[in-house]
């Protein structure tokens, strides 16, 4: 197997894992290219393109790149330019497990994995084998999924919400008491009150945590004020 074939390239901002990853993967054969994550963040295309240069048959890829953010954006272009993806993460949520390989990655590893899993995963990744069974990858996708509908259903809820609930509520997720949201809205901490019992009811949730946990789970933002 030539060089080419055999390269693997590395994509985490974590310094010490990506070094001792490089030297493991070197021992045992593996031509391996460390790629820096961009300082000041950057555009997807432009870190695509730079790993596809080095035509790497492996990618491990960490899923958090600090200022360039979530890494998963990165995943279907590089699968489809014939890379193949292994996230390494210390992400546990299974339905991001999920997303990564709906979108193409071939199998996702926790971070807390001994390093001759993450080359034995590599090694099988690299010669063409299947890594998760395929009820594994379904099921993790299944998650994803879920995870999709729930947001979708959320969303349903955040709407029903009146302008002013929904100011409310933005000033809840700023983790503001209901009596300091009266001072700000000039009223009363009855009517403060009113307005969160019936945030709850639309959101069909039992606390004021579960519906600012609701808010955050869908990205939501309260309107700017006219």
């Amino acid at each position: 197997m030539s060089t080419v074939q055999r390269r693997v390239a590395i994509l985490d901002d974590h310094e010490l894992l990506a070094e001792s990853l490089e030297i493991a993967l070197s021992v045992h054969g593996y031509d391996v290219r460390r790629v820096p994550v961009p300082a000041d963040g950057g555009a997807p295309r432009t870190l695509v393109d730079a790993l596809v240069r080095l035509r790497p048959r492996v990618l491990l890829l960490d899923l958090d790149l600090g200022s360039f953010g979530d890494a998963t954006v990165l995943v279907a272009p590089l699968r489809a330019a014939g890379v193949r993806v292994v996230v390494l993460t210390g992400e546990t949520d299974r339905a991001r497990w999920g997303r990564v390989l709906a979108e193409g990655a071939h199998t996702v590893l926790s971070k807390a994995s001994a390093l001759i899993e993450v080359i034995s995963t590599v090694r099988r990744v690299d010669d063409g084998h299947a890594v998760l069974t395929p009820e594994e990858r379904a099921e993790l996708i299944a998650a994803w999924r879920e995870r999709l509908a729930e947001r979708g259903a959320d969303e349903v809820r955040l709407a029903r919400l009146s302008p002013r609930e929904a100011r409310v509520l933005g000033l809840l997720m700023e983790g503001m008491h209901v009596r300091d949201i009266a001072v700000d809205r000039v009223v009363s901490e009855a009517t403060v009150r009113s307005q969160v019992h019936s945030i709850l009811t639309k959101l069909d949730v039992s606390s004021q945590l579960a519906a600012v946990t609701l808010a955050h789970r869908s990205n939501w933002r309260p309107p700017v004020p006219a």
